[in-house]
């Protein structure tokens, strides 16, 4: 039986920035639209960390099950390592997307906006299949689309709709931001485990791009995470912020580029995480300064 300190370990919370980054954006963007409400913000946080919880453990379970983590360089994995059972690892999971399904009917129910229903069930049903069910996209390689659309565009997007009623340039670019940067920790990830999902015939986008290529993305993705707030900057100079955070890139960037051994990658999981969370609280600093001055 796993104890309560392997299930927090399983439940990876260096990912959950990733989750909270895209509701601060789009909190910041609401606020910026005259539009700031506490409670929806909180409701929307809440959706995200149980969501992303939830398909941590999903994660644990389907890749478990299938023998894909029997081999692993890593954090804990629950199922793989024989520390918990599939079945408890596979009710975690719903467990966490139960609650979160919950908190997102409170959402609906303040907003009145019923159509998101159908978001948060399309939200619950691809954060199963991304490793769930007979043909899990995340190994044909679509895991990075998944990431890029509901913890980039949809989170924050649906964070500022439901404070402000609508979205802007800003809350588009910020989305688009947090996305690439949410991609490139998933990048990262995926690097590390090219070797042993490539011999259970996991094909992720890593797999596919190679080790080399797959390395230059992550480099990538960051970088134009980054510069994308040059667009709004032009009537709201003060997202230039955002740019402080280049320092921060360097030391990852150069270890998914030069850190041959795959232990060596582990770090960037964390760092990746803290800059997606950095970038989420500098864009919102940026905002709220072009309104103080």
């Amino acid at each position: 039986m796993a104890t309560v300190g392997q299930w927090i370990e399983g439940a990876r919370l260096r990912t959950l920035p990733m989750a909270l980054a895209p509701v601060i954006i789009g909190t910041a963007a609401a606020y910026d639209l005259g539009g700031f409400k506490p409670l929806n913000a909180v409701l929307a946080a809440l959706v995200g960390l149980l969501l992303q919880i939830g398909v941590n453990y999903a994660n644990d379970y389907s890749d478990g099950i299938r023998g894909t983590d029997d081999v692993r360089v890593g954090p804990l994995r629950l199922v793989g390592s024989g520390a918990a059972s599939p079945r408890s690892v596979k009710f975690a999971a719903f467990a966490s997307f139960g609650i979160a399904m919950l908190a997102g009917l409170g959402l609906v129910v303040l907003t009145q906006a019923w159509w998101m229903i159908l978001v948060g069930a399309a939200c619950v049903v691809a954060a199963w299949g991304y490793t769930g069910g007979k043909n899990p996209y995340g190994y044909l390689g679509l895991g990075d689309v998944f990431v890029f659309v509901f913890f980039g565009l949809v989170a924050t997007l649906g964070t500022t709709f439901t404070q402000a009623g609508r979205i802007s340039l800003e809350s588009v670019i910020g989305a688009v931001g947090t996305g690439l940067i949410a991609m490139a920790l998933l990048m990262a990830n995926n690097v590390r485990d090219i070797p042993t999902d490539t011999e259970v015939g996991k094909r992720t986008l890593a797999v596919r791009l190679g080790d080399n290529n797959a390395r230059l993305s992550y480099v990538l993705m960051l970088a134009l995470s980054l510069l994308l707030v040059i667009i709004p900057a032009v009537t709201k100079p003060w997202l230039l912020i955002v740019l402080l955070l280049i320092p921060a890139t360097l030391m990852p960037s150069w270890l998914m580029l030069k850190g041959k051994k795959r232990k060596s990658l582990i770090p960037v999981l964390k760092h990746t995480g803290l800059i997606n969370l950095g970038y989420s609280l500098l864009f919102a600093l940026g905002l709220v300064l072009n309104h103080v001055f």
